[in-house]
């Protein structure tokens, strides 16, 4: 699969999330982050989601909508997002076609045991769908921080 490209437009695609189904061009005419995580309630993805948690009211100040996207089922999502009370929705793509899209399965290691997983990444899109920044390989700390700079910057 080809990863996106920096300066193109992202196809449109959808998914079931914690508000029921949701689409790319419904998010037409603002801005956009779509990160992607491993699973929920592991530590690292509680972290991610917790800090963008904490700065949604300045990413909505920034005209920025925040979604994660994850393989768990919305029933995964909603349990997560109720938890920590998270005011974005949660995309799932439990056939991995949009995580394909984005290009986020990697081969992963877990205790010398190797397997196809989400590799934690960030894409942040303009108003017109363009693909203008990503993150891969995203270390959590300071990352939530990072993306509300870039898209304050767009």
């Amino acid at each position: 699969m080809t990863a996106p490209a920096i300066g193109k437009k992202i196809a449109d695609f959808g998914l079931d999330s914690t508000a029921g189904a949701w689409r790319l061009k419904d998010a037409s005419g603002t801005k956009l982050v779509i990160y992607f995580y491993p699973r929920d309630n592991t530590p690292g993805c509680t972290q991610e989601s917790e800090a963008f948690r904490d700065l949604h009211a300045q990413f909505k100040k920034a005209k920025t909508v925040l979604i994660g996207v994850s393989p768990d089922s919305v029933l995964s999502h909603q349990k997560f997002k109720t938890k920590f009370k998270l005011p974005f929705e949660l995309l799932a793509d439990p056939e991995r076609k949009v995580c394909n899209l984005f290009d986020v399965i990697k081969e992963k290691s877990l205790y010398g045991k190797k397997y196809m997983g989400v590799e934690r990444s960030t894409f942040l899109l303009d108003e017109k769908g363009i693909l203008r920044q990503e993150w891969r390989k995203v270390k959590v700390t300071g990352h939530a921080e990072a993306v509300l700079i870039a898209a304050r910057a767009l």
